[in-house]
């Protein structure tokens, strides 16, 4: 099954590749086509998940991948296999639920590109036991979802949504990159089954610190926690299937998934746990209080979704087992109801034409199954029985209670958080589907019986399931325990039960649903305090920040830009110049040595000498020539003396080079001098002094590296490296071939990329210049007949 599923992940990425050639032949059936093959991953991971033990983990070693240590080696134990059948279950169905949904919109090939791209690389960093290929899939994902939420990019909000989603996301990658670098150079590793099996753990390193802070940086901006959180309700301008899969099993839970792998390795500390609470206990209360002062529908769900993500870090922060296993419970019931309600919201918006729950009413009449998949998802939602969310939720409160000396504050969050739940899911149901006097009748543009079974099949199943596992929650047992032994490192009898009994947990529970209750009674002023917080917050609005931020950065950008690329070609040279002069005085004068061979100087044979003088002279005849052609003629004795000095000294191919391109710039200089303004002398005096100082003296430094070279004594010469291997590993009898086809290779493809380049603008440059020419020449043809015929 293992290498199934190898194959299926790769299927994943070759089958998003295609689908602009497949589309034109599937067309509308694209969607409901493309939906058997997370299908098939799901059957194969329900298998996987039949057979595997409590302690049983398989590792797929590839013998293929990009460099040495960064093998595409695939772990499957509990975890991977928990959010490997969400991705690939919710993925089935969302496919589904786009085959009708997007069927109206343009660039259908790019939506079912992007996604199923998306769907490989979250299946692919669920499952990889390399700490790089986890990156690449990490990477991968924020790039999919960058062209996922900005797919109407022809609306500005969308544009600035995706892009600042990618730019957060982003950041993040770049943090967790140096967090995997590091964690290598300490370890010896990066696989992930090595470092769980050898029990290695960071927190008495000198740079655990850094590396806690990269992860944690990594995953917080992924999983839209407090303060990066503002870009997840920014990215509901994205499509409902995009929303749908974004956001209940996959994008924002990577950061989860993120913190529960990395737990045997940096987990358990102190400063893991503090901040974790923190940020996880913030981001809870904020996303469920912000989610009450909201008017469409999407957005609701947003905000409750960061507060969903802001629970299971802070349930991972508390870090006991009980509150390891109602993190991953609740990961589990998230994804169900939220997957389902979004799509719920896309069958409301198609019914409706809107999301707006405050105008809409009534909705059970013309949707009356979605309507009860909707009450069972909010059900879910709100934690009451018998949903798997009610199991959750108790989860949560009994991990709360049991919080080790913080209780006293996470408790009454937690608390808050799920009486705001409760009173949202009560107020979402009842505005959209309840008849309501006080409220204009809804007009339905498409009745559930016009949708096919596709559009409605993921919200009717994601319910039933929630409603299922609710009922009979030993299903998950087995999988949770084993889970848990590869998080924590021991084994835990796991009993999920839908009735506990009359307890303290219970206890809160029917407290917070008499509050919520009671919030939702008294909903309007409460809105109204939300509102104004809301309208008061507005003044420290983070997307406006973020973007005022971004744009005051592209600002300094552009004037140091300006500043330092100001076009004067001679301000470049003098400063490379300058610069190097520096670094290489600075180096010489660390260098006490005297630049003085113990054998003296070799005997400079007299032609050699004769060169070098005739070349000196002109220099300073081009130095102070009054024509350009004068000018060039000295500079063309000067190129010819350097090939000369080649040719005496054995380096006949760079003499045959030098007088190469010797004779083809004196020839373009010859040809193009007539076409430059007379010459004149255009800078002042000081300036010319201030050149002739900058260039004697980098001549004299120059000199003394080329000095200081000649008495350096490595213990081995490069050269001697190419005169050993030249022949026997490249095949090659010319040592400079060798170094330049073999040796340098990746230097020579790039020169020649370079050059090609040229070649390719020049040819434009020509091509322009030639277009433009029969353009006039047209209009100068058009001309003469009008004027002609006007004669006649």
């Amino acid at each position: 099954m293992g290498n199934i599923l190898l194959l299926l992940i790769g299927l994943l990425f070759l089958v998003g590749v295609l689908v602009p050639f497949i589309y034109p032949v599937l067309k509308k059936r694209t969607g409901v086509v493309l939906s058997v093959l997370p299908l098939v991953i799901f059957i194969v991971l329900l298998l996987e998940l039949l057979s595997i033990g409590s302690r049983e983990s398989i590792i797929l070693d590839s013998t293929w991948g990009f460099l040495s240590g960064m093998e595409f080696s695939y772990r499957l134990d509990g975890l991977s296999i928990i959010f490997g059948l969400l991705i690939s279950g919710i993925g089935f169905l969302i496919l589904l639920f786009s085959s009708y949904y997007m069927a109206k919109y343009d660039r259908q090939p790019h939506f079912y590109t992007y996604l199923t791209l998306f769907m490989g690389a979250m299946t692919g960093l669920v499952f990889a036991d390399n700490l790089f290929v986890l990156f690449v899939f990490w990477e991968l994902t924020s790039v999919a979802s960058f062209f996922l939420i900005g797919f109407d990019h022809h609306l500005e909000k969308s544009r600035q949504a995706s892009l600042q989603a990618l730019l957060i996301t982003a950041f993040g990658g770049l943090c967790l990159l140096f967090a995997i670098i590091l964690t290598g150079n300490i370890t010896g590793t990066y696989r992930i089954s090595e470092l769980i099996n050898l029990s290695i753990h960071l927190g008495n390193h000198p740079h655990y610190y850094l590396v806690l802070s990269l992860v944690l940086l990594a995953a917080i901006t992924k999983s839209a926690q407090f303060p990066f959180h503002f870009w997840l309700p920014g990215a509901m301008q994205a499509p409902t299937p995009i929303s749908a899969y974004l956001h209940s099993a996959t994008m924002v839970n990577a950061g989860v998934f993120l913190l529960l792998r990395l737990y045997p390795v940096i987990g358990g500390t102190m400063a893991w746990k503090y901040l974790l609470i923190l940020t996880g206990g913030i981001t809870m209360f904020l996303g469920a209080f912000l989610s009450m002062g909201q008017r469409d529908l999407k957005r609701i769900l947003a905000f409750t979704t960061i507060s969903a993500l802001g629970t299971m870090v802070l349930l991972i922060g508390i870090d006991t087992p009980n509150s390891i296993k109602a993190a991953i419970v609740f990961f589990i019931v998230h994804g169900l109801y939220k997957g389902g309600l979004f799509m719920i919201a896309g069958i409301i918006d198609k019914s409706t034409g809107s999301r707006d729950i405050y105008k809409l009413n009534g909705l059970f009449r013309g949707i009356p199954v979605t309507a009860i998949a909707a009450l069972l998802a909010v059900i879910s939602m709100a934690g009451l029985p018998p949903m798997l969310g009610f199991v959750g939720k108790e989860l949560v409160y009994e991990a709360q209670i049991q919080a080790p000396g913080i209780s006293w504050i996470v408790l009454p969050l937690g608390v808050g958080a799920n009486i705001l739940m409760v009173a949202v899911s009560i107020t979402v149901f009842y505005e959209l589907f309840v008849f309501n006097k006080s409220k204009p009748v809804t007009e339905f543009k498409y009745h559930e019986r016009q949708f096919p079974v596709t559009f409605l099949a993921g919200a009717v199943l994601l319910a039933i399931l929630g409603l299922g596992l609710g009922m009979s929650p030993r299903f998950l047992e087995n999988i949770l325990s084993n889970a848990l032994y590869y998080i924590q490192g021991h084994s835990m009898e796991i009993k999920l039960r839908l009735w506990h009994g009359f307890n303290q947990v219970l206890m809160l529970s029917i407290f917070t649903i008499l509050c919520g209750v009671a919030i939702f009674i008294f909903r309007k002023p409460v809105n109204r305090v939300i509102s104004a917080f809301i309208n008061w917050l507005d003044r420290y609005h983070l997307p406006t920040l973020f973007t005022s931020v971004i744009n005051y950065y592209i600002y300094l950008a552009s004037k140091n830009t300006r500043r330092i690329q100001h076009g004067y070609h001679r301000f470049y040279l003098l400063t490379f110049f300058v610069v190097t002069i520096a670094l290489i005085s600075l180096q010489q004068f660390r260098i006490t040595e005297v630049i003085l061979p113990e054998s003296g100087f070799s005997p400079v044979k007299w032609h050699v000498a004769l060169l070098l003088f005739i070349a000196s002279l002109s220099v300073i005849f081009a130095v102070f020539a009054r024509t350009r052609l004068s000018a060039i003629l000295a500079m063309g004795v000067i190129g010819y003396g350097i090939g000369m000095l080649y040719l005496f000294y054995g380096a006949v191919d760079l003499a045959i080079t030098q007088f190469l391109v010797e004779t083809i710039i004196m020839i373009v200089f010859v040809m193009v001098i007539y076409y430059l303004p007379r010459f004149a002398i255009l800078s002042s005096k000081a300036s010319r002094v201030r050149d002739g100082i900058i260039s004697i003296a980098v001549g004299a430094f120059v000199t003394l590296i080329v000095l200081k070279a000649q008495l350096i004594k490595p213990d081995s010469r490069v050269s001697d490296f190419f005169v050993e291997n030249s022949y026997t590993l490249a095949h090659g009898k010319n040592i400079i071939n060798t170094i330049l086809i073999d040796f340098r290779s990746l230097d020579t493809l790039g020169e020649m990329i370079v050059i090609t380049m040229a070649a390719a603008g020049v040819f434009s440059l020509f091509r322009f210049q030639i277009q433009r020419l029969k353009k006039k020449e047209e209009e100068a043809s058009h001309v003469e007949r009008f004027e002609k015929q006007g004669d006649d």
